[in-house]
Order: structure tokens, then C-alpha cells, then sequence
């Protein structure tokens, strides 16, 4: 089982200006890393986390661990990502509140909180490229992540292509939707309005109640409606409730007892300014000079990250090889719970970096 460790990279300077003095990311390994000529790492793979998740990619709830691993089925030997082949990387992103610097950081005795600068995708994968350094890993040989994980699987394929052997981007568009945009801004209001967030520089639990309903409402984008439909109905409980309401209940809790509300405010606002093309003449121009290969993939039934938005993907980047569609009855988390379907994508990504490098 892997062990969560923290490391300090030094200062950042940021997209959207200012400066962070001191950035660490807390991060896993599965796997041992194997040295090129060179002496660098030359067997590694980067697993990008979405909004709530963290490093722990694989291996069971713990002390330090209060969820098992959110890809357990992908990462071990003779799986996906194959740990007897493959050096696995996963960091816990700038922004976030499992050891990464962000709001929830403790400096002097106190949250960071409202102190903490505005972050974009391209200062979190900036962030992971410095832990790349710190691994002496020159060059990935494949990025893979779903949701925001795909942001930044993207941005690293458009942003440092020499890194990046291949990238296996899902269920993500290329530049956030109106649609996205104001689904996570009523998450954001659902913490801010919560008198309990203090400007955002609350001590103790904080603004439980609001981080709460932005849950519930995030997660009903997350699943389909036909599977709700399916699996709730109209089913009251004994105590009086709606079944899906009791459902909503039940993972609002859960993120509360995990995460950080100031953490889930600065990653959508990051994921709210994703934009691939945002200083490169759009998002053609910029989709279009990507060289790696990428593995585009969708979910039937996403209907926070429509399949339309993984098309213009696979249609604009010269590298894909068409858009890969998970059949799914569980909407946008079908990345994380077709286990099977996501890991034949990994193993094709895998086998596009190799072959890649090959003809290299």
C-alpha cells in the first residue's frame, strides 16, 4: 500500500498573477520507478484526480485515508496500470485539502483561507510538473484523469507536450460551458452564503451546511436522470423521506466529514476558467498543435460534460483517434465506476505512448 508523503517544490509564480511562495503537493506512488540511461524515470504514468478526489488512487481506507481508493480496479499487477511495468504518480492538486497547499493550509497556527490566491488548471498542472522534477521524471509516459482530472490531462498535452508521452483525457470539454459555469458558481454561493463561511476565514468546522448543499447539488449533475429514476422512484423511507433525498443526504455527509469548503470554492473556480485556448488564438489553434497522442473518451449519458464536448475534442486535436464512448447508465461518474470499459482506454493510451515512442 502506498503512503501519502508530502513535499515542498519552492515558489510558483501564477497565471492569473501573483505568486505563491512556498507550494508543496502531497502525493502517492504505486509501482517502483525504473531509470533510463539518462538516470531519469522512465516508466512513469500521472493519475489526475477529479474535484473531490485526492492521491489515493488505490489501496483501502486507513488512518490518514477516509475513502479507498477511487480507481482500486485500474493500479496493480496485471491490471491497467500495471504496477509490475508502470511507476504510478498521483498528486493531491494545488488547491486541494489533503497536504497541497491551498485554503485549508496551515501557516502561522491558522488557515490560509481568504489569503489564498486564485488558481487556474494551468497553475495546478505547472504545480505537478514540479513534482515531476522532484521524481526526476523528465517525461510521462502517459497522463490519464476524468473531469477536472482531464482538464489538466489536457493542459499538459497542450502545455508541455515534450513531458507527455500520451494523454488519456475523459468526460471533460475543452474550455468550461456556460452551463458548468453556473452549476458550480450556485455550488460556490451555496458555501459563501452560509454564515459559517466568515469571508472564508472560518475556524472549526466552517460552513458545514453550505459545502453540504453544494454537494447535493453537484451530484445530481453527476449522475443520470434515468438512473435516479431507476433506482429511487418516488420511494418514501420509513422515516418519512424521499429515498433520493435520504441519498443526496448521505454524500453530502460524507463530504463533509473529508473535505474543506474553501478547497471546493478555489477548484471550481479554477474549473470554472478552464479554457484551453485562452492566449493561444482559441481553442482550434491550440487543440490543433497538439503532437502527443491523446485517447478522447465520453460517457452516453454525461450530462454535465456532453458527448458533443469530447467530439469537438477528438475532431480538433490531429493525434486523437476518434472520440471512445463509455456506455453507462451512471452519467458523469461513469469514469469512475466502468472500471472495465475506463481500463481497456488506459491500456490503449498506454500502448499509443508506446508505440509513439517507438516511431520516435
Amino acid at each position: 500500500m502506498s503512503a501519502r508523503r508530502v513535499v515542498p517544490l519552492g515558489a510558483l509564480d501564477l497565471e492569473r498573477g501573483g505568486r505563491l511562495a512556498a507550494v508543496s503537493l502531497a502525493y502517492e506512488t504505486w509501482g517502483l520507478p525504473r531509470h533510463g540511461a539518462d538516470g531519469t524515470v522512465a516508466n512513469a504514468v500521472l493519475v489526475l484526480h477529479a474535484l473531490t478526489g485526492d492521491s489515493h488512487v488505490a489501496g483501502p481506507a486507513g488512518p490518514d485515508q477516509p475513502t479507498p481508493g477511487w480507481w482500486n480496479a485500474l493500479v496493480g499487477p496485471g491490471r491497467p496500470l500495471d504496477t509490475d511495468r508502470w511507476f504510478v504518480v498521483a498528486a493531491n492538486v494545488l488547491g486541494g485539502c489533503r497536504g497541497s497547499t491551498g485554503p485549508a493550509s496551515i501557516v502561522d497556527g491558522r488557515r490560509v483561507g481568504s489569503h489564498f490566491p486564485e488558481i487556474t488548471v494551468r497553475d495546478q498542472v505547472a504545480a505537478e510538473a514540479l513534482l515531476a522534477d522532484h521524481l526526476g521524471v523528465t517525461r510521462f509516459a502517459a497522463v490519464v484523469g476524468g473531469s477536472m482530472g482531464g482538464m489538466r490531462a489536457l493542459e499538459w498535452a497542450v502545455t508541455l507536450p515534450h513531458r507527455v508521452g500520451a494523454a488519456l483525457v475523459l468526460a471533460v470539454g475543452a474550455a468550461a460551458s456556460a452551463d458548468q459555469i453556473a452549476t458550480q458558481s450556485a455550488q460556490q454561493l451555496a458555501i459563501t452564503a452560509d454564515p459559517a463561511w466568515a469571508g472564508g476565514d472560518y475556524v472549526g468546522p466552517g460552513p458545514v451546511r453550505g459545502l453540504g448543499l453544494a454537494r447535493r447539488l453537484a451530484h445530481l449533475t453527476y449522475r443520470s436522470e434515468l438512473e435516479l429514476e431507476s433506482r429511487f422512484g418516488r420511494t418514501v423511507q420509513a422515516d418519512g423521506r424521499f429515498a433520493v433525498v435520504s441519498y443526496l443526504d448521505h454524500h453530502a455527509d460524507k463530504l463533509i466529514a473529508r473535505f474543506d469548503a474553501g478547497a471546493y470554492v478555489a477548484l471550481t473556480q479554477a474549473m470554472n476558467t478552464h479554457d484551453v485556448g485562452r492566449d493561444r488564438g482559441g481553442v482550434a489553434a491550440a487543440l490543433g498543435g497538439v503532437e502527443v497522442p491523446v485517447v478522447v473518451g465520453g460517457i452516453d449519458s454525461d450530462r454535465l460534460y456532453p458527448l458533443r464536448q469530447q467530439q469537438e475534442i477528438a475532431a480538433l486535436v490531429p493525434t486523437a483517434d476518434g472520440l471512445h464512448v463509455i456506455a453507462s447508465p451512471y452519467g458523469h461518474d461513469g469514469f469512475l465506476i466502468e472500471a472495465d470499459q475506463v481500463g481497456e482506454l488506459v491500456r490503449h493510451t498506454l500502448s499509443r505512448s508506446l508505440a509513439h515512442a517507438g516511431a520516435g
